[in-house]
């Protein structure tokens, strides 16, 4: 039988990856495909993601190789990183859209920083929120007799444990990036 502790640490793991993903969104001094993720091309009309219309490769440290797979969309493509709050201009060679990332500067760095704690406060805000679900089904489970009081304390202590658990792991994945970031 699985109790509403292990949906709620399911549900908090699930958070934590999010979080993650939100994580290498953010630029570091390395050029990283991921980059790229949450972009959007107008692709005959439809919003579609840039991944799902080309290949995305490392070139070099700062720069980045766009290969659209329908070459007809390169102009597409190219508009949609320039409009990009990347802060990138592409430059197209043939068939493949070359963005090379400018240097961070100190005022940039702290800005990514920031970001990634506002991706972390909100990790953090829905695993109390999981937290909070998951200790009022508890409390009703015990009211309703489901669950003994020991029971019912028992689970109430290894939520804590679960939700501590994580928002430490998410802590430590703050930490790392914020490494990452600050590191020239």
């Amino acid at each position: 039988m699985s109790t509403v502790v292990d949906d709620a640490q399911k549900q908090m793991n699930k958070t934590i990856e999010s979080t993650k993903e939100n994580f290498v969104g953010i630029r570091t001094g390395r050029a990283n495909p991921a980059l790229f993720n949450g972009l959007t091309v107008d692709y005959y009309g439809a919003p579609t993601p840039l991944k799902a219309l080309a290949t995305i490769g490392v070139t070099d440290n700062r720069t980045l190789a766009v290969t659209p797979f329908d070459v007809s969309q390169s102009a597409a493509i190219e508009k949609a990183i320039r409009d990009s709050d990347l802060g990138v201009n592409p430059r197209r060679d043939g068939n493949v859209i070359h963005v090379t990332l400018p240097e961070l500067t100190e005022e940039r760095r702290k800005d990514y920083v920031k970001l990634a704690h506002e991706f972390a406060e909100k990790g953090k805000v829905a695993v109390r929120s999981i937290r909070r679900k998951a200790k009022e089904d508890i409390e009703s489970a015990t009211k309703d007799g489901d669950y003994g009081e020991d029971e019912g304390k028992r689970l109430q202590a290894d939520l804590e444990k679960a939700t501590k658990k994580a928002t430490e792991e998410i802590d430590t994945l703050l930490h790392t990036k914020e490494k990452e970031i600050l590191s020239v």
